[in-house]
């Protein structure tokens, strides 16, 4: 839709701030905060952005005021990295980068999400409820990280969200409202949750395009299983105790929030999967006999038996694969530890390392020492794999042997994280604790996307880490800037989302891997 603003209409086309973006399609209106979304193009860097254009008249003081606040924010979260949040370019006000004439008070420049509108994935049918609580559980994630942060990601409007081509909502038009709390983004998970179940919107504001949740005569949001009776109790007393603020049982928190999505999601794939395997399909027997699903129960007894001896054979593989893989990794600990200190005989030359960017190399009278940037290199490095064993464990010290000639990868899978398990990565182990600036990854994957994510032990849970900064990997070498320096031990480079091969598999090579400590 255009809206009239002064010196024009937003309307695709049109240009805005300095002339550099160029409006391609609009995808949705925030009402509350006169927030009109978009994809456009950035004319400098030949790149698709979205932008969150506040419109307003800026004589308007209050409405100025506001707008501030917003901006105000969105550059806050500018320096908050996680895959579940579009990554904030730049952050435009009235006098920096938009003018009076153009009828804006500002614009929140964010990267482009690929994928679908959520509205549209609900206006065809409700979503299932095991895909619906995965879906949400990645960006309560992401919700759970920004509120340990102390960051509002204001993702209450369902037009603010896409859904990515691997499964995974993100919030693609970041911009939280002016008086937006860390409670609003709580409620809105139970919101999103509930129009993935219903196909209806449970809080205030939302779009046109999109039913409102219905309410009893108490005042009550009617819970997503009164209207989809395939809708688990669980799951739909979640939505309902996360969205509502009074009585007794609620839910306010991202934290509990995931515990609840967790236990919901493992349930309901069990129930999947035991229908899954009770199925009756037709087979041969060896004697021309056939299975179908009249067959007398003796086959059904004979099928549960065959079932109990599969799953038995897959554990004890389970078994067997996992016993392996620990004692390749402590075999290479073992050599590792065996071949002794290593002790560094002459320190490098300015020539022959260079420093980080900014700094400048020492002077040529300084004694020869360790050059202030210089690499190093951990003393361990093994796969952080919470999700699962595999992955090369044997592997994992090509990472850092200093050839680019040798690699680590991840397994080949057939779907993109998260849809088999979160993530996958290396977690590195320093001598001492080393001030970490940045890391440069050589990698052979592009597309991949990786945090960096500190820790306090060698083996700990993915949710006791921190996130400290985020990239995208090119092809060939890429380097990944910590939001600040960080001090520490030990550092995980975590994929989130893996590299495609030419056979259509999911998989990340990492070839060598250098660490910057701060100058």
């Amino acid at each position: 839709m255009g809206i009239r603003a002064q010196g024009g209409s937003l309307a695709p086309g049109r240009v805005v701030g300095d002339g550099r973006y160029r409006l391609l399609a609009q995808f949705g209106v925030d009402e509350r905060a006169a927030a009109h979304l978009w994809r456009a193009r950035d004319g400098q860097l030949k790149r698709d952005v979205a932008l969150t254009l506040l419109v307003g008249d800026p004589a308007d003081a209050e409405a100025a005021r506001l707008a501030r606040r917003t901006l105000e924010r969105a550059a806050h979260a500018s320096k908050f990295g996680h895959g579940g949040v579009a990554r904030v370019l730049d952050v435009l006000s009235l006098g920096s980068g938009v003018t009076s004439s153009e009828g804006l008070l500002g614009v929140v420049v964010a990267e482009w999400t690929k994928g679908s509108d959520l509205v549209d994935l609900v206006a065809q049918r409700p979503v299932a409820p095991a895909a619906a609580a995965r879906m949400v559980q990645a960006l309560a994630e992401a919700v759970d990280h920004a509120h340990q942060n102390g960051l509002v990601l204001g993702l209450d409007h369902p037009q603010r969200l896409r859904l990515t081509p691997d499964g995974a909502l993100k919030l693609a038009f970041p911009g939280p409202l002016p008086e937006a709390t860390l409670r609003d983004d709580v409620k809105a998970l139970g919101a999103v949750l509930y129009l993935l179940l219903t196909g209806r919107w449970a809080l205030p504001g939302g779009p046109a395009a999109i039913p409102a949740a219905p309410h009893a005569p108490t005042g009550r949001v009617v819970p997503p299983r009164s209207l989809v009776p395939t809708v688990p109790v669980e799951l739909s007393s979640l939505a309902v105790r996360t969205i509502e603020d009074g009585g007794h049982g609620g839910i306010r928190t991202s934290a509990a929030i995931l515990r609840v999505l967790d236990q919901v999601a493992e349930a309901e794939e069990r129930t999947q999967l035991i229908k899954a395997v009770g199925e009756e399909e037709a087979a041969v027997e060896p004697d021309g006999t056939v299975w179908t699903t009249k067959k007398p129960v003796k086959d059904v007894a004979r099928r549960k038996k065959l079932a109990l001896g599969v799953t038995v054979l897959v554990v004890a593989t389970v078994v067997i694969l996992a016993w392996g893989g620990m004692m390749l990794i402590n075999l290479f600990q073992g050599e590792s530890k065996s071949s002794g200190p290593q002790i560094n005989v002459a320190a490098p030359s300015s020539s022959q390392v260079a420093p980080p960017p900014g700094e400048q190399p020492p002077p040529a009278q300084q004694k020869p020492s360790p050059v202030v940037g210089a690499a190093v290199k951990p003393s361990v490095v093994t796969v952080f794999n919470p999700g699962g064993k595999g992955d090369s464990p044997g592997r994992a010290k090509n990472a850092t042997d200093g050839d680019a000639g040798t690699a680590w990868k991840t397994d080949q899978y057939d779907k993109q994280f998260p849809v088999l398990k979160d993530g996958v990565g290396l977690v590195v182990t320093f001598k001492d604790p080393v001030n970490l600036s940045q890391i440069k990854i050589d990698s052979a994957s592009p597309g991949s996307k990786v945090e960096i994510r500190s820790a306090d032990e060698k083996n700990p849970k993915l949710d006791e880490t921190k996130v400290v900064g985020t990239g995208d990997l090119a092809a060939g070498e890429s380097t990944i800037a910590l939001q600040q320096p960080q001090q520490g031990q030990y550092f995980i480079i975590w994929i989130t989302q893996l590299g495609e091969d030419d056979g259509g598999k999911f998989v990340t090579e990492l070839k060598e891997l250098t660490f910057l400590p701060a100058g």
